[in-house]
């Protein structure tokens, strides 16, 4: 996405930001969310800037050091920044969302362009920093749509498009450095993403609603990316005919991707291939055909 701009990139990483923290200035953060052990208020405080949590700060050194080191264990971090401002008041919650909010959108409007496609170390590997950023957009529909749990409106469809505009970079971009050619379509009856990496590098863009071609998955926005971040089972969905999987064989060539990165956003779909293409002649070997 760094070719599309910043300025396309802003505009949906900040609309999602700005759609997330109208949800949450809606909801009892107190109150027990869909994720085991997280209430409102632990969805929201792990993505708060905290003066012991500058993640973009962070992000932004690590690009101007060369991208070297080791990628955070996110389990650890939310674990620690979830505990540490366990008892933070509304306000104080609402306040960090704002600051990362407007993190972000200063390093959109001040920071030098050579540092978008400078390799930054985040929680899924060594990508370029302006994929990390838009990968905000992914991290705030998923949570968007954990807050639905919490009596929040869900995520509107222009921010639902965000999270797999994003999720397809991300994918995109460790494909490509992990050496790996292939690409798959993120499609929804209002249209999706495709990417397609030949080992080197690796291109995005949108496509219209309609008949896809090639690796595909298939499904309504919400659902795609419940899926792919583990919030959902993908095989019921599979069952019903819900997500539908078009060419197993051509997504299994990005399998590698979650034994490298095993916390990658979409590994659930990805190991269902792989499942699928080990099992071929069983009950989802026939539920996917040849679709």
């Amino acid at each position: 996405m760094a070719d599309a701009g910043r300025d396309e990139v802003a505009g949906r990483v900040l609309g999602a930001w700005d759609a997330f923290i109208q949800r949450a200035e809606t909801v009892d953060l107190t109150r027990p969310s869909r994720l085991r052990g997280w209430r409102a208020q632990e969805i929201c405080v792990h993505l708060g800037c905290w003066e012991d949590h500058t993640a973009i700060a962070d992000l932004i050194a690590s690009a101007r050091a060369g991208g070297a080191g080791t990628p955070p264990d996110v389990d650890a971090v939310n674990a620690r920044v979830t505990s540490a401002h366990r008892n933070a008041s509304r306000e104080e919650v609402l306040a960090a969302l704002r600051r990362n909010r407007d993190a972000t959108a200063g390093y959109l409007a001040e920071e030098p362009l050579e540092l978008d496609t400078a390799p930054t170390v985040s929680v899924v590997g060594r990508i370029p920093l302006l994929s990390v950023v838009l990968g905000q957009a992914y991290e705030l529909a998923v949570h968007g749509l954990d807050l639905v749990s919490c009596g929040a409106a869900p995520p509107p469809p222009e921010v639902l498009q965000s999270g797999l505009a994003a999720l397809a970079d991300v994918t995109g971009g460790l494909a490509a450095s992990l050496g790996i050619a292939g690409g798959v379509t993120l499609t929804t009856p209002d249209g999706g993403w495709t990417f397609g990496s030949d080992g080197s590098g690796w291109t995005v863009r949108q496509v219209p609603p309609g008949r896809v071609e090639g690796p595909a998955v298939e499904a309504p926005a919400d659902l795609l990316l419940e899926a792919a971040s583990g919030r959902v089972n993908p095989v019921p969905a599979v069952a019903r005919r819900r997500l539908k999987v078009h060419d197993v064989g051509g997504l299994l060539q990005l399998a590698p991707i979650v034994q490298a990165v095993p916390g990658i956003p979409g590994g659930p779909i990805l190991q269902l291939a792989a499942r699928t293409v080990g099992g071929a002649g069983g009950v989802l070997g026939r539920l996917f055909g040849k679709g």
